[in-house]
């Protein structure tokens, strides 16, 4: 695996740093990227093989180039093979009381910092084509079944990921012709200290008297309760990473990956059932009357 260089972004925790281990155990050689470096150490003193770390905050187009110049020192002549943009967050709540500013900061993280990542590194990987062959660039972007179905209260975060599997579907075309393949990884509820910070942020966005409580307080409540739910049932971290070593390495990959029951179930209702369909056992789940 010399020379297989891959970087993955948002590698301190949850699915990037199950990612950044499992595929350095796999002999890949890593480049963990994350916002603070010295969340990382732990990682590389694990000492599951070869990791480097570069700090990476993708809202920073100052700290992308200074990165990309840091990951073309580290690969050297065989420049990139393989891509995960992973970093994201979640921002919750009604489309009404979002404030903009969160709408602006949800996209800036999950929508905007892919594609400057993205746009830093095809030089890189470019080079590893020239010498690996055709087909050797890889670019694995980590969306969500959110991508697919959007629920209520969770807007803001499945808008962004519907942006973000449009404008890899426009990508994946734009690239085929330089022997790079995108693949989008659709993970339902997966192990991971997001589930937590969302339940966090949802039971605190509004104050007991706000609007916000009266017109949509059930639905919060139950987006809680889904989410405490999601996270007993949630599957490892490492069953997303070997679905990511797959991508990059399978000659012909699928466009995209479901991962988990609750995703697999979801992508299928979407598939099949009329929106009204769809929408009406929506709004049971979540306890939204209809009128």
């Amino acid at each position: 695996m010399a020379g297989n260089w891959v970087l993955i972004t948002g590698a301190s925790t949850g699915i990037g740093r199950a990612c950044a281990a499992y595929l350095a155990r796999r002999n890949w050689r890593v480049i963990a990227a994350m916002r603070n470096v010295a969340d990382g150490q732990a990682l590389r003193e694990e000492g599951v093989g070869s990791i480097e770390l570069v700090q990476l905050d993708v809202t920073d187009a100052a700290g992308i180039a200074g990165m990309a110049g840091r990951v073309a020192e580290i690969t050297g002549e065989s420049g990139l093979r393989g891509l995960v943009n992973n970093a994201g967050i979640s921002v919750v709540g009604p489309v009404e009381f979002v404030p903009l500013e969160q709408w602006r900061r949800q996209f800036e993280v999950n929508f905007f910092g892919q594609i400057a990542v993205t746009q830093a590194m095809l030089p890189l990987m470019r080079k590893q084509i020239q010498s690996g062959g055709f087909g050797s660039g890889r670019i694995v972007m980590m969306s969500s079944i959110s991508g697919r179905v959007a629920a209520p209260i969770m807007g803001p975060y499945a808008a962004s990921k519907f942006a973000m599997e449009a404008m890899s579907d426009a990508l994946r075309l734009e690239v085929m012709a330089q022997g790079i393949r995108v693949c989008l990884i659709e993970p339902g509820a997966i192990d991971t200290p997001i589930w937590k910070k969302g339940e966090t942020e949802a039971s605190s966005l509004f104050a007991a008297d706000s609007p916000a409580i009266e017109l949509y307080g059930k639905t919060l409540k139950a987006i809680e309760d889904g989410a405490r739910k999601s996270a007993a049932g949630a599957i490892p971290a490492d069953r997303v990473a070997e679905v990511v070593e797959k991508c990059l390495t399978r000659r012909r990959p699928r466009t995209r990956y479901l991962i988990g029951r609750d995703a697999k179930i979801g992508g299928f209702a979407k598939a099949v059932l009329p929106d009204r369909v769809l929408d009406y056992g929506m709004a049971r789940a979540f306890g939204i009357p209809r009128r």
